[in-house]
Formats: structure tokens, sequence, C-alpha cells
């Protein structure tokens, strides 16, 4: 069976199978019925009210105190757990904050015992402290810690604490007339005092302030002489000083001239430097480059005109070859027509020759007839027994023409006229 249980409790099992019995603060645990048992502790903070009537201080004077407590269970230390188990396992929360008040009281009252009235009343927090640590020790013991202790309250049924008050209260009372007296006196002590120094400031300063009058007299008077003298000087190196300021000045003058002059000089030689630059620039360098450009036309005009005639010579050497060749081919061709046609002129003899001229005969006309084609204009003067115009020209024409066959027969010995009278034979 399961068990649970709050922060503000533990739970303790014991029996079978738990030696030493398991404590558990606020969880829960699983107890076996009949075997195992289980038994719960409170963990709450326990306030107490501790009261120590009529406790005898170190000097016999009887006191009341009350002080305030917190104590609880310590539940996450294991050890103080398992001791409070062992001394209040059963017992109820009032019964643990009986037997916790009882021995705080007890610690209270011995701490008291050991103090006096007034070191109880002026100094509450040393005696808390003193309770606090004392009875922290002894309950730590029964697994209790204490969470804190404040001292409540002092009183007593003798007035003691009344008297001490009131003798207190006279001492400071009669302290402060005692102070009041003597600030009242230290007042006009000090009043007196400054007054006197009042006085004595005043008639210093009057003193002082003579003495600073007589001195300005007589400073004033040294210093006048002293103005004077070096007004004087000051005058005469005026003077001095103007003549000198007027001689530099002259030099100056002289020096800015010669400046000038070499200025003037330097701007000249500048300026020729500038116009032969100048020159040099607009007629020299286009010279130059005029020069330059013509010597670089030249030379690529020589280089032109001997590359084109390297290449005019090498295209005449090639045409001249090729025409060699043609020639050389013509001439072959013709040899071998001639050879060929002197065969032929073999077999058919004056027939074929006649059968020849006949055919060139038209081209010859022609050849005759040509150089009268080409001519614009022919003026013809007629002597007046002979043709004029297109008939005269035929005529000298075909006059030039029947001069043929005599001029064939000078050459080749064959008469056309005859040769063409007699029936031809070709085979």
């Amino acid at each position: 069976m399961f068990y649970t249980c709050g922060p503000n409790e533990a739970m303790v099992v014991s029996g079978f199978g738990r030696s030493p019995p398991l404590m558990i603060a606020g969880g829960r645990v699983f107890v076996f019925p009949c075997i195992q048992q289980i038994q719960r502790i409170t963990l709450n903070t326990l306030t107490l009210n501790v009261k120590s009537d009529k406790v005898y201080t170190r000097h016999g004077v009887p006191i009341s105190v009350t002080g305030i407590a917190q104590v609880k269970i310590q539940g996450q230390n294991k050890e103080m757990l398992a001791t409070a188990c062992q001394m209040f396992m059963g017992k109820s929360e009032g019964e643990i904050a009986q037997i916790a008040l009882e021995t705080l009281e007890g610690h209270q009252r011995a701490i008291i015992a050991h103090l006096t009235v007034e070191e109880i009343y002026q100094d509450r927090k040393k005696f808390s402290e003193q309770v606090f640590k004392v009875a922290s020790s002894d309950l730590v013991n029964m697994g209790i810690g204490v969470v804190s202790y404040t001292l409540k309250d002092v009183h007593d049924d003798q007035d003691y604490l009344h008297s001490l008050g009131k003798a207190r209260t006279a001492q400071v009372q009669k302290d402060a007339r005692i102070g009041e007296a003597q600030y009242k006196r230290d007042a006009v002590i000090r009043e007196a005092q400054a007054m006197q120094e009042k006085v004595s400031a005043q008639y210093k300063n009057e003193i002082e302030m003579a003495k600073s009058q007589r001195d300005y007299e007589l400073k004033k008077s040294a210093y006048d002489v002293e103005v004077n003298t070096k007004k004087a000087e000051s005058e005469m190196a005026y003077q001095l000083q103007v003549a000198k300021t007027k001689q530099r000045i002259e030099e100056e003058k002289m020096q800015v001239q010669v400046v000038e002059r070499s200025q003037q000089i330097l701007l000249q030689e500048q300026e020729i430097s500038r116009r032969e630059k100048e020159l040099e620039a607009k007629v020299k360098k286009p010279a130059e480059a005029e020069k330059y450009r013509l010597e670089k036309l030249a030379e690529a005009q020589r280089l032109q005109l001997i590359m084109e005639a390297e290449a005019e010579a090498e295209s005449i050497r090639m045409k001249g070859e090729a025409e060699a060749f043609a020639l050389e081919a013509k001439g072959r061709a013709e040899a071998e027509q001639m050879s060929k046609k002197a065969e032929a002129f073999k077999q058919y003899g004056e027939g074929a020759m006649v059968d020849m001229l006949l055919e060139k005969l038209p081209l010859m006309a022609e050849e005759i007839s040509k150089p009268l084609s080409k001519a614009q204009k022919v003026t013809m003067v007629s002597s007046g027994g002979s043709d004029v115009g297109a008939a005269k020209l035929a005529g000298e024409v075909l006059d030039i023409m029947t001069r043929l066959p005599t001029a064939v027969e000078k050459l080749t010995g064959v008469d056309i006229s005859q040769a063409t009278g007699n029936p031809l034979r070709v085979h």
C-alpha cells in the first residue's frame, strides 16, 4: 500500500526488510501491511514564548525576561531526523514544543545569571546571540534546530530599571546643563577673542595701509625718476632709431632695386629661354618632324618603287615565260599545222594552193580596206576626168585587188587566173 506525506511531515517505515527504518521527509512510500509499520513525525516550525520570571542576575537583582524562539525538526538532515525520531516518535507537536521550551528556558535563565541588568538591557543583541548559541548546541543533540531567537521584553518588580533610567536621565540632564553652560562660556570667550582680533586686525590694517602709502610714495618718486630717465633715453633712442630706420630703409630700397633688377634680368633670361623654346617648338621641331616625315615618306616610296619594280620584273618575267611558252606551243602547233598543210599540198598540188588563196582573198580585201574604214573624214579632189565619191573609193580597192594575182604569182609561182580557168579536180 502506498502512503504519502507533505513537506511539513516525515514518515518512518519499520519492520520486515527495513533495518534500519526508512525515513522519508515529504514524499511517498510503499508499505507491506502486517509485516511493516509506518509512523509520522511533524516537521512544522514551532514558535515558543520563553518566559523566565524573577531570575537573579550576577548582582542579585531579580528580573523577568521574555524571549521568542522559532524551532523545528530538521527533516533534510538525516542524522538529526533520526535523532528526533528516536526522541520524539509517538509524541504530539505540543509535547515536542514543551520539551524544546523547557530546554530554552533553562539556557535563558543560566545566561541571565551570568550577566548584569545593564548588560541585558543595554545590549539585547549580545544577549540574544548568547542564548541562540547555547540553546542551538543543546537542541541539535535532540534533532531540533533553532531557526531564530529574539529578546522580547525585560522588566522587574523592584523598579530597578526605572531607577536606572532616572539616574541616567538625571545624568543626561546634568550633562546637558553643563554642556549648555560650557557652550555659553565658550561663546562669550570666543566673542571677546573675536572682538580683540577684530580691533587688532583693524589697527594692523591701518598700519599696513600707512606703510603701503609710504612705500607707494617712495616707490612712486623712484619710479618717476626712472620714468623720466627712461623717457629721455627713449627720446634719444627714438631719434637714433629714426636715423637708423631711415638708413635701413634706404638700404632696403637699394636692395629692393637690386632685387628688382635681378628679377628683371632673370625675367629677360626666362623670356629669351621661353622664346628659344617657342621657336624650337614652333619651327625647329616641326621642321625636324617634317624632315623625318619626308625621309620616311621617301624611304617608303623608294621601298614601294623597289617592290613595284621587283613585282613588275617578276610579272614581266612570268609573262615572258608564259608568252614564250604560249609562242612555243603555238609555234609547235603552227609547225605541226604547216607540216600537215605541206603534206596536204604535196598531195593536192596547185589546186589546194589556189583553193587556200581564194579563201584568203576576203581577208586580204578586209585588211586593204581597213585603213579606209577608220578614216573619219576623206576629202577628194577631182580633175574632172574620173569618178568621184564612193565609186572612186570602191574602184581604188578593186584596183588593189586586181594586183593580187601578180603578187601571188611572184611569191608562189602559181598563176591564179590560169588556175581558175582550168577546171581542178580535187581528190
